[in-house]
């Protein structure tokens, strides 16, 4: 397969903290992978990195055989690589329909959109895809939790990706919630959609994806199948601080 991200060798450090260090990972086209480690591990800056948020001390970032190390956000966003949020900050006092229509009028957007399709239209689908239809003339303030990091991903898919970076997804959900957020999980993923996700609640992610690197004060200390993961003596000492006998 393809590779479509490549990471080479990402450090960054806070002042006297060192959040990541000479970190590593090749993502396939048409894969799905989970980042995982404990709060703090850095799996955020990993992403914040990628997306062009912060700039690395030392590395590269790689995308459809592109340097983008330097690049601005939003340039990213138009080479093809969109992302959600830990903290969902939508358009609370629009509606649901115009905050995914605004990615809509992107240049990336626009420039993938074939046969002169309304983005009312585009943003429809993308809402459907998320079982959010329904909602469209809601207004975003009144959306439950778990409808809101549905529209967060619908908002980011709107721009029609290569590449979608997931920041903790199931983060504050219940366990329906968090069943529906894997559905559409699993069928962008069987669409064809590559996803990266970043999450601390394993037994949600590990049901999802098909390769798994673990992370620990910014450093990756093992990488394979879920399996293989939660194997790993390693992962296990630092999730449960303890050797397993």
């Amino acid at each position: 397969m393809e590779t479509i991200l490549e990471i080479k060798g990402l450090s960054k450090a806070f002042g006297g903290l060192q959040a990541l260090t000479g970190f590593d990972l090749t993502v396939k086209r048409g894969e799905l992978v989970g980042i995982i480690g404990p709060n703090g591990a850095g799996k955020t800056t990993i992403f914040n990195l990628i997306t062009g948020f912060i700039r690395p001390d030392a590395g590269e970032v790689w995308f459809k055989n592109k340097n983008i190390t330097h690049l601005k956000s939003f340039e990213i966003v138009n080479h093809g690589m969109s992302r959600t949020f830990q903290l969902v900050d939508l358009f609370k006092e629009m509606k649901v329909l115009e905050n995914v229509m605004i990615p809509c009028y992107s240049h990336r957007a626009r420039h993938q959109r074939s046969h002169g399709k309304k983005p009312w239209k585009v943003a429809i689908e993308f809402l459907a895809e998320m079982g959010l239809e329904n909602r469209f003339n809601e207004q975003v303030k009144n959306l439950a939790f778990g409808e809101l990091r549905l529209l967060d991903i619908a908002r980011a898919m709107a721009t029609e990706p290569d590449l979608l970076l997931l920041d903790e997804p199931f983060s504050g959900l219940d366990l329906a919630d968090a069943k529906v957020l894997a559905s559409c999980i699993k069928r962008m993923h069987r669409n064809g959609q590559t996803i990266v996700i970043i999450e601390h609640r394993l037994r949600d992610l590990l049901k999802l994806v098909e390769r798994v690197v673990a992370i620990v004060f910014g450093e990756k200390i093992a990488e394979g199948t879920p399996k293989e993961i939660m194997n790993d003596q390693k992962v296990i000492e630092a999730y449960l601080g303890e050797r397993r006998q």
